[in-house]
């Protein structure tokens, strides 16, 4: 590689450094933050929900809810998929090692 090369890869990984240190120090003030004033926190967050589904943006649970319902469609006769909610995807045996080796 050339001088000017490895200039450019030292530049890349620095402003990188930099940056991923710039989101945790603003994660850590966050985190603080929302534990000094828990109730302005959620008010703020309720904004933010409503605006971004004004956008069509979609969110998680505030409650710590973070696994979302996911949807599966399941192939039938028609052609169509009907979705299938997480708790009916479960139903059957797993068969995952069924006969398999250890």
């Amino acid at each position: 590689m050339t001088e000017a090369s490895n200039k450019r890869l030292i530049g890349a990984a620095n402003q990188a450094v930099r940056q991923r240190n710039y989101r945790r120090a603003r994660d850590r003030a966050l985190v603080r933050l929302a534990h000094l004033y828990p109730d302005t926190y959620k008010q703020l967050l309720e904004m933010e929900k409503k605006t971004d589904e004004q956008e069509g943006k979609t969110w998680l649970d505030l409650d710590g809810n973070t696994v979302p319902v996911v949807g599966v469609r399941i192939q039938t006769a028609g052609g169509r998929g009907a979705p299938a909610t997480k708790a009916n995807i479960h139903r059957t045996k797993d068969e995952g090692n069924e006969g398999g080796e250890a």
